[in-house]
């Protein structure tokens, strides 16, 4: 008997799950514990392993595809049987058939093995549609070779006047795809088709060229299951807590020049800490200060917690669907600014590259937005439910100052709380921001 494989319960509140990549093809032999796909919940997007080794007969989800619970996304021939026989058994587990829709839409687009980060498979099928069947663009033929060119990147090349048959590919099987095109025309290493290349031999220039950009494109882009939980939260958020803020500046040259000293002192060992990591530091250590501030509103009342467990938002590239994760930094006040330090940065690149556990994103009682990197000077950010605040930290700037009567140059940073006035007064938020204002510009208080 083959070994199906079945869309898992990845956390507690799944439903379905998209199928963003599969990292194995048809006919690769697989082993216990091996890393076959990329699963997009609404939580995070994680890695879906096998716990038996077999050969891949077939990979009855789609890229692209969402599925519920239970359905059947890969099968498997064990030792001794036959890959094309097992192939032909795909779909037949029970909830299977939610795939087929997805697959014969994706197949009508000309775009069975589309790339991510090329485009969605609606967009891909909008374009095909306007083409004639005889010039979909799946193939092109130059020379003896069949170019394998998406009905998209077809029609850049053409608006871009770009020859085809001089570009290399970098979808699956060397298919031609969007950011092929863009590419091409962006450094200027596409060449004219020989229609282009006859018109402007002829005519005359009659003015400076005009540098190339990419062409915006109209598409409908399906929204995420992991978009789709970030909405209903943020909305959720916003129309049930009465959101208030309060935003103080900070003197941030007592810190950078700590920072500086710190980082030369750990330079050899390969250790550099970040503002963002003095920030974490310092917000855990005024939150044991003013508890009220680290605590959650529920129906029987207001939750202290016993832990101090900050949320820290990082921000998913394109290709994995965009949107915010919060990995969790538990017990920060009782960490050192090394392990903060290492600590974010795993779990940033962990979450950008192959995503978050649940675990690795529970339990937080606190959440900082860090913009500033951005050169965002002042913004608010929306609570992240049942957390009582949330702080939006912006750029230091350059500005001046007057200290001891003068005016000098100084850096400022301003620090933004949103609170949950059910839970916190206006007095409690200031009297938090002072706290933290006071570790910040006093930044030696914040390590003993």
């Amino acid at each position: 008997m083959p070994i199906r494989i079945e869309m898992p319960r990845l956390s507690d509140t799944m439903e379905e799950g998209t199928l963003l990549k599969w990292r194995v093809k048809v006919g690769d032999k697989v082993a216990a514990n091996d890393v076959v796909a990329d699963i997009e919940t609404d939580k995070a997007t994680m890695e879906l392993q096998v716990f038996d080794a077999g050969t891949v007969a077939s990979l009855v989800a789609p890229e692209g595809s969402t599925m519920k619970i239970g359905s059947e996304i890969l099968l498997l021939a064990k030792a001794g049987e036959s890959v094309e026989d097992v192939a032909k058994s795909a779909g037949q587990a029970k909830g299977s058939s939610a795939a087929a829709p997805e697959k014969k839409a994706t197949k009508a687009a000309g775009c069975t093995d589309r790339p991510g980060g090329d485009q969605p498979p609606e967009a891909d099928a909008a374009t095909a549609v306007m083409d004639p069947p005889a010039s979909s663009g799946k193939e092109q033929t130059a020379g003896d070779q069949r170019l394998r060119v998406s009905p998209l990147a077809k029609k850049i090349a053409a608006d871009s006047n770009v020859e085809l048959s001089e570009l290399k590919g970098t979808g699956p099987d060397g298919r031609i795809i969007k950011r092929d095109i863009e590419a091409a025309v962006a450094s200027g290493s596409a060449k004219k088709s020989g229609a282009a290349e006859g018109k402007s031999t002829s005519a005359k220039s009659t003015g400076p060229a005009i540098a190339p950009v990419a062409a915006l494109e109209s598409k409908l882009v399906p929204i995420t299951n992991m978009r789709k939980t970030i909405a209903k939260r943020l909305v959720e958020s916003k129309q049930t807590i009465p959101h208030f803020t309060v935003t103080m500046s900070v003197d941030l040259q007592p810190l950078s020049a700590l920072r500086g000293t710190i980082n030369k002192q750990l330079e050899a060992q390969g250790v550099k800490l970040s503002v963002n990591d003095f920030i974490v530091r310092a917000t855990a250590v005024a939150l044991t200060q003013h508890p009220v501030v680290n605590s959650s509103w529920t129906s029987e009342g207001i939750q202290y917690h016993g832990e101090v467990n900050i949320g820290v938002a990082v921000a998913l590239p394109e290709e994995k669907g965009g949107g915010l994760v919060v990995p969790t930094l538990r017990n920060a006040d009782a960490i050192s600014l090394r392990t903060i330090s290492s600590d974010t940065k795993k779990l940033a690149k962990k979450a950008r590259e192959t995503g978050l556990s649940v675990s690795e994103m529970s339990d937080g009682t606190f959440t900082i937005s860090n913009l500033g990197m951005f050169g965002v000077e002042h913004f608010e950010a929306i609570i992240n439910p049942p957390q009582a605040a949330i702080l939006a930290i912006g750029a230091g700037i350059e500005k001046p100052v007057v200290r001891d009567g003068k005016i000098v140059i100084g850096q400022e940073m301003s620090l933004t709380l949103s609170a949950d006035h059910r839970v916190i007064d206006g007095a409690t938020a200031a009297q938090f921001l002072v706290a933290l204002k006071g570790l910040i510009e006093s930044p030696a208080s914040m390590l003993v």
